[in-house]
């Protein structure tokens, strides 16, 4: 009988165990943070207006139509007495409109408001800002261009100009710089319109040689030019 109760509770104690041993080993579960949701983007707006569109009417006999709004720019085109324009700006004052050039489909230019008769409101004109004036050509020569001397006639000196062209009012700031190695100041002209202005300079050589000399256009945009002229000697 006492071996019975014994047996029973042995039976008890490791049936105990294994539950303890159970409830020990069973993994806590984990729950991750939920990330609140993320906010719709906003939606971009794009403007479906159509810009302002000004017909206009040349009323003199013959007008110029120029790169900007101011006789100190390049003119581009002439345009007829009663012809009809198309205006898509203006500028700050009104008193000039930026017109799609009828002679060159694709392209803009200026018009002044005195010679012309618009048919409709301007106030509604996009205002366009004058444009980025550039030098435009370059025509760089030197004298002379070919030296051949007898050896002992050195030094011998060369001239170099150039005739720099723009397209409206700007500061130009260039630099000459030789095969040598030699470099010039850099120098200043002020353009009060569009045209073209001449610069030169001089440069002395030393012995025969393949020389180039090269005009460096710093402002305002950049551009070089260069020309090659030999040297040659005889005894």
């Amino acid at each position: 009988m006492n071996r019975l109760v014994l047996l029973t509770g042995l039976i008890s104690i490791a049936l105990l165990g294994c539950n303890i041993s159970k409830s020990a080993l069973a993994p806590t579960p984990f729950i991750s943070p939920t990330s609140p949701p993320s906010a719709s983007p906003e939606p971009t707006l794009i403007s479906t207006a159509t810009p302002a569109r000004v017909t206009l009417l040349v009323k003199t006999k013959l007008i110029n139509c120029r790169f900007g709004p101011g006789t100190v720019y390049q003119l581009l085109n002439e345009l007829r007495e009663g012809q009809s324009l198309r205006a898509v700006g203006r500028n700050e004052a009104s008193t000039w409109w930026y017109i799609q050039d009828p002679g060159n489909p694709g392209s803009f230019c200026w018009v002044s408001a005195d010679v012309t008769e618009p048919q409709s409101a301007t106030a509604p004109l996009t205002i366009i800002p004058p444009p980025f004036v550039t030098v435009t050509n370059i025509n760089l020569r030197v004298e002379p261009n070919r030296i051949v001397v007898n050896c002992y006639q050195f030094p011998q000196t060369v001239f170099f100009e150039a005739e720099i062209t723009t397209n409206g009012p700007t500061l130009f700031m260039w630099r000459w710089e030789a095969s040598t190695g030699v470099s010039s100041d850099d120098g200043t002209l002020i353009f009060e319109e569009a045209g073209t202005h001449v610069i030169n300079e001089y440069y002395q050589i030393n012995a025969p040689n393949e020389y180039w000399i090269k005009l460096h256009v710093l402002k305002p945009n950049e551009m070089i030019a260069q020309v090659k002229f030999p040297v040659s000697c005889t005894q």
